[in-house]
């Protein structure tokens, strides 16, 4: 219709129009849908904050491989390591640097999001504002538990922390997860422990334990099951707590989770912040932005990925954890990070720094 003929169905017509027309002109483009073949002819640049070799190395060049066929389209998907600043640099980088049209991704350092919950001053992003795309490991197979020597005639958790004997507790150095462990077992369920730093991993703790120089540690189930499961065999170490639990695990029914031994509230949403990085244990992303249709792409094919008999088989060779998350589970828990009371945030920051 011309402007004489919308003038001819009166001036409101016309003025409604004019405005119409005005709107549009002046508005951005419609983002253009995703079609199946997008990807199609593309490189995704898939990044990673460490160094070649480790897990989150391994399990991203797995990913990358079966990626590329589950994906419509099959691109070809390339790893990067950009390491540094313990994997923030690269956090960093995809966050705020990265193309936002879903052709870089990256596996993040699963404590990461947490750092950036806690106000740390290296995280330059806000993690609920990365587009998650799930997690290869949820960490349901597995769980992070204080053991201590049976010897000491401790045979639960009631025991121990009723017990007057000081427990001497072997720990790494400031930041370590056994000498955050160990403070929020200490400070905040109770148990009477002594707390001893500085010792270089897991090994030589568990060989001061043997010749009786420690009591007690925190170490997963799988590092157990994997290096030291004649000590669980021989009952020569007693499982106390669980944590990176909402349930028992099915092998240690007696021993309560931490967030079940809580004295309260604040406390129980405290063990819940801190155990938050086990439930995502190999988390990838893409940077904001990305449409969301492609997001979905992504989410699909990575959930897939993880049901494809070859993956599978390649990971059990590699001894990895599979057990999926799917990207709206990790936003979910990432969300509930960010909305930890202040309070209960600068008491967990304390423990992390003693």
């Amino acid at each position: 219709m011309d402007r004489m003929g919308l003038w001819r169905h009166g001036p409101i017509a016309w003025m409604g129009a004019a405005l119409l027309m005005g709107i549009l002109a002046g508005a951005p483009p419609l983002q253009a849908q995703t079609t199946p073949d997008f990807y199609a002819g593309k490189t995704i640049s898939m990044t990673v904050g460490y160094a070649p070799g480790g897990i989150y190395d391994i399990n991203a060049r797995l990913t990358a491989k079966y990626l590329t066929k589950h994906l419509p389209g099959h691109p070809t998907v390339i790893v990067r390591n950009v390491p540094g600043a313990g994997g923030l640099t690269q956090a960093n980088q995809l966050y705020n640097v990265a193309a936002r049209d879903g052709t870089e991704i990256g596996i993040i350092g699963r404590a990461a999001p947490q750092l950036a919950v806690l106000g740390e001053p290296g995280p330059r992003f806000d993690p609920a504002g990365f587009n998650w795309i799930g997690s290869s490991s949820s960490y349901q197979d597995d769980a992070y538990i204080l053991f201590v020597r049976s010897d000491m005639g401790l045979a639960s958790f009631e025991a121990a922390l009723s017990t007057k004997k000081k427990i001497n507790f072997g720990a790494g150095g400031p930041g370590s997860s056994n000498l955050s462990f160990g403070n929020i077992a200490s400070d905040v369920l109770g148990l009477n422990l002594s707390i001893i730093k500085g010792y270089a991993g897991a090994a030589p703790i568990v060989l001061a334990m043997q010749t009786g120089e420690l009591d007690s540690t925190v170490m997963g189930y799988s590092s157990i099951r994997a290096g030291q499961r004649d000590l669980l065999d021989s009952k020569r170490i007693v499982g106390l707590v669980q944590f990176g639990r909402t349930t028992r695990h099915p092998e240690f029914p007696d021993t309560p989770t931490a967030r079940e031994s809580a004295k309260s509230e604040d406390d129980r949403v405290l063990i819940e912040l801190a155990e938050a990085p086990f439930f995502m244990a190999l988390p990838f992303a893409a940077p904001p932005g990305v449409p969301a249709d492609r997001v979905a792409l992504l989410r699909t094919a990575f959930m897939q990925l993880h049901l494809d008999p070859d993956y599978l088989a390649e990971a059990k060779k590699l001894d990895l954890d599979v057990s999926p998350l799917d990207g709206e589970a990790v936003q979910a828990l990432i969300q509930r990070m960010t909305q930890t009371p202040k309070p209960v945030i600068e008491r967990f920051k304390a423990i992390m720094n003693k």
